[in-house]
């Protein structure tokens, strides 16, 4: 008799203590916020707009280019020092702004991260280049990124090395001259290749457990709090330009953004509003790097930017719900 009462006891001990853990389960409707998601954002595409002429001729050309520090002046900088693809990098060099070739020299803007760059409207913090090719270019003749002084010179520089006279043969068998459009051309077609793939399009491709509780409730505030104001689209940005505070002032008011590009007033304090994915892993955050965490990010853009105040444990759940953005190798490989 001691036995059975000694069991019935352990077994209502046991079911106490796992009533706490039911209770963790979530109110919200999955279905629902899934349903809103696909509405607001929709997945990544598979192919971005241009691979369809990309051979693999071409990327691999594209892909030994990224990775060549002689398009710099000093021999040392690649496409890759500031937006790092290799080693598990995000696209990015998780600096506030990038170093240059001159000595001490630093960029004025943080390198946005090269991973699905190709989605976008255009490129740069003030989108002053169309494309991809527009803006590998670029850097590489910036003063004080790779400082090559002319588009000849980087011909001629890239010509003298006899395994390129091979690699532009195949790429563009009809006409293998080493030009820098073609140069620019198949680095695009390598970063065309950078799509990223992540938890949340598994979401929203129907797998409703991949994500978590606290992070499916992360996606119903960052919906509710009206983050989608700014942050649609595959993406989750990149497809529209916004004042940088838009109803405070941001810190940093010397940077004049888009309006240096277009001298129209009302552009003034206005970037690319940056995309989401992999934002995780693509900290410091904003067009200066003024900004280090993300949850501080989290806030501040509720605050100044919808003048909505995010509660420190709302920030902490939209945090959670933003890291299923990150590529899935990505988060797997650290």
């Amino acid at each position: 008799m001691k036995k059975i009462f000694l069991l019935l006891l352990s077994l209502v001990v046991l079911m106490s203590c796992s009533k706490p853990k039911d209770k963790k389960s979530s109110n919200i409707d999955v279905n629902s916020v899934q349903a809103s998601a696909k509405k607001v954002f929709g997945t990544l595409p598979k192919t971005m707009l241009g691979a369809e002429n990309d051979t693999p001729e071409l990327i691999e050309l594209g892909k030994k280019l990224y990775f060549e520090t002689k398009l710099s002046v000093n021999d040392k900088m690649s496409c890759n020092t500031c937006h790092v693809v290799n080693n598990n990098g995000a696209g990015v060099d998780n600096l506030p702004t990038s170093p240059g070739t001159k000595e001490g020299a630093m960029g004025s803007r943080n390198s946005p991260t090269v991973l699905n760059a190709g989605f976008q409207i255009a490129q740069f913090w003030d989108g002053r280049e169309p494309d991809l090719p527009s803006q590998a270019k670029g850097p590489i003749l910036n003063p004080v990124e790779m400082a090559m002084p002319d588009a000849k010179a980087v011909e001629t520089k890239i010509s003298k090395i006899s395994e390129y006279t091979e690699l532009f043969k195949k790429a563009y068998p009809n006409d293998s001259k080493i030009t820098f459009d073609k140069i620019a051309d198949a680095i695009a077609a390598f970063e065309r290749t950078l799509i990223t793939h992540d938890r949340f399009d598994d979401f929203l491709n129907g797998n409703l457990k991949a994500l978590n509780n606290d992070e499916i409730e992360g996606l119903d505030l960052f919906i509710k709090k009206a983050c989608t104001t700014c942050h649609t689209g595959p993406l989750l940005g990149g497809n529209m330009y916004q004042k940088m505070g838009l109803m405070k002032p941001y810190k940093d008011t010397t940077d004049l953004g888009r309006y240096e590009v277009t001298k129209n007033e009302a552009d003034k304090f206005v970037f690319k509003v940056p995309t989401l994915r992999n934002i995780a892993l693509t900290y410091p955050y904003f067009h200066d790097g003024g900004v280090a965490s993300l949850k501080e990010a989290v806030i501040l853009m509720g605050d100044i930017q919808l003048n909505n105040k995010i509660t420190e444990k709302e920030a902490d759940k939209i945090v959670k719900f933003l890291e299923t953005l990150s590529d899935k190798k990505l988060v797997t490989k650290k």
